[in-house]
């Protein structure tokens, strides 16, 4: 489901701010853009985000402004040479186009370190602002799957009047179609067995009968309902409950016999695929 949410503090040390963004997603991935500083702490804050959502894709951000610069810095002599050596052998291999920025090869993650700096801090306050940005993440996500509640309800009960259309339409299409064969019958021979007639028109109702379909339709349309009311993600369940509403319609469309109940199928099958692809947003 998409959500956003961002947060941002003001510390003695410096200021923090996370960004979360969500799309839709068949599986749960995670994505986090971290200063160095908070490094050590991301396998907590990946269990944090996993803990707060089931389905989609999560692209956490956190920025990171410190006041004033360390006092001291540590440089990763081995790693600032072997960034330089490559550097050289790209500009080199550019004809000499490119030119080799120091400040940005400090800027290289690990190369410059916080000498001697507790960091524990600034992560316990980062995994805490963590929390409000997730808790209004669910807020936002709450409030959109409200609205999608509602879209789905609607095509609900337009699923159920189109099928009330065509149970009412059964009666005259039989008899139609009844009418219709004892004529051919009667055309091609006028002296049929009236008892094996009716076991033919007997076989052949059984064979256009949609009763079964649309008693299953309802069934589904009731099981979409009441994954509404539930605590648990029903993303996967509504997924397959698609699945079983455009089958019951497939088979609606194909058994028809009356071009009204052709048409009612077709709308089925119309509220069927918006249903389908709201349903991608839930969890």
């Amino acid at each position: 489901m998409t959500g956003f949410a961002r947060r941002e503090r003001q510390y003695p040390w410096g200021t923090l701010a996370w960004e979360i963004r969500t799309v839709n997603h068949r599986f749960l991935e995670v994505g986090c853009r971290l200063p160095e500083e908070f490094r050590g702490a991301e396998g907590r804050f990946r269990q944090a985000i996993a803990g707060a959502a089931r389905r989609g894709k999560i692209d956490c951000s956190l920025l990171y402004r410190p006041n004033a610069a360390p006092a001291a810095l540590d440089v990763d002599d081995a790693l600032l040479e072997t960034l330089a050596a490559r550097a050289r052998q790209i500009a080199t291999l550019a004809g000499g186009a490119a030119r080799i920025d120091v400040i940005d090869m400090l800027r290289w993650p690990g190369v410059v370190r916080d000498a001697g700096r507790d960091l524990t801090p600034l992560q316990e306050a980062a995994q805490g602002l963590l929390a409000e940005a997730l808790a209004d993440l669910a807020k936002f996500r709450d409030s959109e799957g409200a609205r999608l509640q509602e879209a789905l309800a609607q095509r609900c009960d337009g699923l159920l009047d189109f099928a009330a259309r065509v149970v009412q339409r059964l009666p005259e299409v039989r008899a139609r179609i009844h009418a219709k064969l004892r004529e051919r019958v009667a055309e091609i021979a006028a002296n049929a067995d009236p008892g094996r007639l009716e076991q033919e028109l007997a076989i052949l109702a059984q064979r256009l009968d949609v009763d079964e379909e649309i008693d299953r339709l309802r069934g589904h349309v009731a099981e979409v309902r009441k994954t509404f009311g539930g605590d648990e993600p029903a993303g996967r369940r509504l997924d397959f409950l698609m699945q079983e509403l455009n089958r019951e319609a497939n088979t609606l469309s194909s058994k028809s016999q009356d071009i009204e109940t052709t048409r009612a199928a077709v709308d089925m099958k119309v509220l069927i695929e918006q249903m389908r692809e709201q349903v991608q947003n839930v969890e």
